[in-house]
């Protein structure tokens, strides 16, 4: 199975909810992020994707890494995507969809159980984000 690598941010505001994007021309919701650059490390290619996809300004060191995850990829039938994976708090008001996002929502845990979720959401990310809650 063809891998695609990608850098994921678990974003959380402070009321506790977590920060999904729907891309355009796809039905499944994601962790913000992308895929890199040719050089770039992982906390980089997420710096930078977070800025194109939200207008969001980070350093590497506003990032926590929690790990690499790998699952099923949700837009590419037949590939798995390997997630290196972080997280960030900040205030809901500071992101806007931009480049290739359709819309962006900001869920509960409840939210999470009827909205359409890409696989490395739903096994791996946002049980990171909620872990009393799944």
């Amino acid at each position: 199975m063809p891998d695609i690598h990608v850098s994921a941010a678990v974003i959380v505001d402070d009321a506790g909810r977590v920060l999904v994007v729907r891309k355009k021309g796809t039905t499944r919701f994601m962790q913000p992020g992308g895929k890199p650059e040719p050089g770039e490390t992982p906390a980089q290619t997420l710096v930078r994707e977070l800025h194109e996809e939200l207008g969001l300004r980070l350093d590497e060191g506003d990032l926590v890494h929690l790990g690499t995850f790998v699952s099923a990829a949700a837009n590419e039938p037949g590939h798995r995507v390997i997630a290196e994976a972080f997280s960030v708090s900040i205030a809901a008001a500071e992101v806007a969809a931009q480049a290739e996002l359709a819309e962006l929502r900001w869920i509960t845990p409840a939210d999470a159980e009827t909205l359409p979720l890409a696989p490395l959401s739903v096994e791996h990310l946002l049980p990171l984000a909620w872990p009393t809650t799944r």
